[in-house]
């Protein structure tokens, strides 16, 4: 953020003599404000197309009253869960039942922090951005836990404790997944790992085609990736046939509102992650944004980046409307028995490639015998 901060004072003269400083931190505040715009608009979107999806699947309407096909239901949901009342159960542990939402959600909006939406657009480019995602999203465990025990309610609980087993069990697999994608780049940073994915190849270029083992690994990722963020057939925290609500059910009003929107929050951080490691990120097939003038690389590339994200989100919606509930049993043996051992092998076989062939990929190999 400082080296970016310099380069806009040199391109700025109007604003040479503000300390650098100053410059940094009003930059900071304008990235955290853009970014939790878009966080909220996304929440509140993706959950009037989750319910159209589900309409859609179960042959009936959907929202459809408020605004023009119920665009507008999202705003009028907001605006009720802002004036209903906020009710603390009287034995729930007062301090951390009022933390919990907070911690939950500012653990799914840190991640965005990361995230490459386009040539230069990302916050804070780190050169550990995957550890830096898989460090900041546990913190939703530490807060689901949190508010399933302060809540002082037997459901609650019960979802919190799953919550936590689950969460834990398939962060394995997901770390694991995403690792291929760190040593074909022989980078942490993510716009590293989305430039090693460019080239004349096209949508060959990207890690999905690179060889068999990272094709595999996009499927591993996405599939406990849907456990991570609790998204049916992997909810179990929430089971309504069975916890009622689970770990939120205590919860009303604003509160209730943040558990909302860190679900769908996460819900973008996965898909986003999958699309840059493993779909080309911002780039676009057979040409090369960073050749256009700043302002319209920046905006094809934000714009293919989000298309790709949204299209990820929109199947896990359809997975979610599509397939029944596992047990608890049928949910922690897919980790543990299937899904952890397979990620094991892939990624062997994933370095056992990179070696043989020297980091070429399998379309580049192709080139290479034809050239």
């Amino acid at each position: 953020m400082e080296a970016l901060a310099r380069s806009l004072v040199s391109a700025v003269p109007a604003i040479a003599g503000v300390p650098l400083w100053t410059v940094t931190l009003l930059m900071m505040v304008l990235s955290a404000a853009v970014l939790l715009a878009f966080a909220l608009t996304f929440g509140g979107l993706g959950s009037y197309v989750l319910r159209k999806v589900a309409g859609d699947i179960q042959v009936r309407i959907g929202p459809n009253r408020v605004g023009p096909y119920g665009l507008l239901q999202f705003l009028a949901d907001g605006a009720k869960l802002l004036l209903k009342e906020d009710i603390i159960p009287a034995k729930a542990d007062r301090f951390l039942f009022i933390l919990a939402p907070y911690l939950v959600f500012v653990g799914s909006f840190a991640a965005f922090v990361v995230l490459p939406f386009g040539v230069g657009l990302t916050a804070s480019d780190l050169n550990i951005g995957v550890y830096y995602v898989m460090a900041v999203t546990s913190l939703v465990v530490v807060g689901i836990l949190m508010a399933g025990w302060a809540s002082n309610n037997k459901w609650a609980l019960l979802g919190g404790m799953r919550a936590a087993a689950q969460i834990v069990s398939y962060e394995i697999p997901v770390g694991m997944a995403i690792m291929p994608a760190v040593l074909i780049a022989g980078s942490l940073s993510l716009q590293d790992i989305v430039r090693s994915q460019g080239g004349l190849l096209g949508i060959f270029g990207w890690n999905l085609f690179h060889n068999p083992f990272t094709f595999f690994s996009f499927f591993l990722y996405f599939t406990a990736a849907q456990a991570e963020t609790n998204q049916t057939p992997f909810d179990i925290p929430e089971a309504e046939s069975e916890l009622v609500s689970g770990y939120n059910v205590e919860y009303s009003g604003i509160r209730y509102a943040f558990f909302f929107l860190a679900e769908f929050g996460d819900m973008f951080v996965v898909a986003a992650l999958a699309t840059a490691c493993f779909l080309g990120g911002w780039h676009v097939p057979f040409f090369r944004a960073e050749a256009l003038p700043a302002l319209w690389g920046n905006l094809l590339s934000l714009a293919v980046f989000l298309i790709k994200a949204f299209a990820l989100v929109l199947v896990m919606m359809w997975v979610r409307w599509t397939l029944p509930r596992l047990r608890v049993d049928q949910l922690m043996r897919m980790s543990w028995k299937y899904l952890v051992p397979l990620t094991f092998v892939n990624l062997l076989g994933v370095s056992l490639w990179l070696l043989i062939f020297k980091g070429k990929g399998i379309p580049a190999l192709i080139a290479s015998l034809i050239g």
